[in-house]
């Protein structure tokens, strides 16, 4: 699969892209390529005719339970289970240890990002780029080809049961204890689950509305994950649906950033993860990306892509003030950085055939200060009104 990721995105083959960009590594009226600003009455009227739903309002459902689980633990404090075998602190210590020495090895620009956060929120947030790196391996790592979907209904099983405090190994241990501390829904874990098994299926997407869904599963879904223990600035007026919103954006944003960054690679294999009616109306086709000419048909098909990307990058900038003051500087780093691929592309002439977009390591070394700049911002009411509107 290209990609997945925590609020911020990950580079193909390392999860860990979703909360905050680690390492480099796949419209209301109704604009292409923005999350609409859904609301609750929209969602109904789709329940009530299921064929109808967009994935855009079936992922917003998901939104709204997770919103529905932080407002419910500030009324009431989640209990932390007492896990069998792991209530001894010193293990449960070294399963936390454990995922950020994975972490350190495989996503180094995250980790330092995680650095930033506070002792408690860094290793939640360990455990959970541990679980997502080990489900995008299933299908992605070097025993791929013999993952079944009877494998990932194994794996999905194990999940259920560390969620109710059952865990299997170390790895999993943290995660139990992580979810049992704060308003993480299973759900997005599942969706995530989901996307593996797309992977295992799919490789073509006729539409951008199949495409977004499968975006969701596979990196939109890190951001719900991870934005509970990143946690909502306790000066934020913005509503809780309005930051997810925000992180399921840059989720989305940063999958879409993996799929043009990575269309070469992915034909090599066999996969087209663009959307076959727009690659039509173009006048371009499969083979076309087979064969891997830069035209100008191309480039025009490109530009477009890359626009849609970018107002999915737009429409999550609203919500990164939003955060804790202690999770913004890893999230826009990862954005800013991630912008950038785009930006490469761009330079390399739209040839994602043969040429690899990649941010430098002096960019993004200048990238930094930036992004630590925008992290002082503080969450304003005037940002919060242009969220709601």
């Amino acid at each position: 699969m290209p990609g997945a990721l925590l609020y911020v995105g990950c580079p193909k083959g390392n999860v860990a892209a979703s909360v905050f960009g680690f390492e480099d590594g796949k419209l209301r009226k109704r604009r292409r390529g923005r999350l609409p600003a859904c609301r609750i009455s929209v969602v109904s009227s789709a329940v009530a005719n299921p064929a109808a739903r967009t994935s855009e309002e079936r992922v917003y459902e998901v939104v709204l339970k997770q919103a529905a689980l932080v407002r419910e633990q500030k009324k009431t404090k989640k209990k932390t289970v007492d896990m069998e075998g792991m209530s001894n602190w010193d293990l449960l210590n070294e399963a936390y240890g454990r995922c950020g020495d994975v972490c350190a090895e495989y996503a180094k620009t995250f980790y330092l990002g995680t650095l930033l956060m506070t002792p408690e929120r860094r290793r939640a947030v360990w455990a959970i780029y541990v679980w997502c790196r080990r489900t995008d391996e299933l299908v992605d790592g070097p025993n791929a080809s013999h993952i079944t979907p009877k494998a990932l209904d194994r794996w999905e099983q194990r999940l259920s049961d560390l969620f109710e405090g059952s865990p299997y190994d170390m790895y999993d241990a943290a995660l139990a204890h992580t979810v049992s501390k704060y308003p993480v829904d299973i759900q997005p874990f599942k969706d995530m689950i989901e996307g593996m098994r797309l992977d295992l299926r799919k490789s073509r997407y006729q539409n951008f509305d199949e495409l977004y869904l499968y975006c969701y599963y596979v990196a939109g879904t890190v951001g719900l994950m991870s934005v509970p223990v990143m946690g909502i600035a306790p000066e934020s007026k913005a509503t809780t649906e309005t930051v997810y919103n925000a992180a399921l954006a840059l989720g989305i944003a940063n999958q879409l950033t993996n799929i043009l960054r990575d269309v070469g690679e992915d034909a090599r294999r066999g996969r087209v993860y663009l959307p076959q009616d727009e690659l039509a109306l173009a006048g371009l086709s499969d083979e076309d990306i087979f064969r891997g000419q830069v035209t100008d048909k191309w480039r025009s098909f490109m530009k477009e892509q890359i626009k849609r990307a970018r107002m999915f990058f737009d429409e999550a900038e609203k919500g990164v003030a939003e955060l804790n003051a202690a999770s913004r500087w890893p999230v826009w780093a990862s954005l800013l950085l991630y912008k950038q691929i785009l930006d490469s592309i761009e330079a390399n002439d739209y040839n994602n055939f043969t040429k690899r977009a990649y941010v430098g390591k002096a960019k993004k070394l200048l990238t930094l200060p930036i992004a630590y700049g925008r992290a002082l911002m503080v969450p304003t009411s005037k940002a919060a009104d242009q969220m709601r509107s």
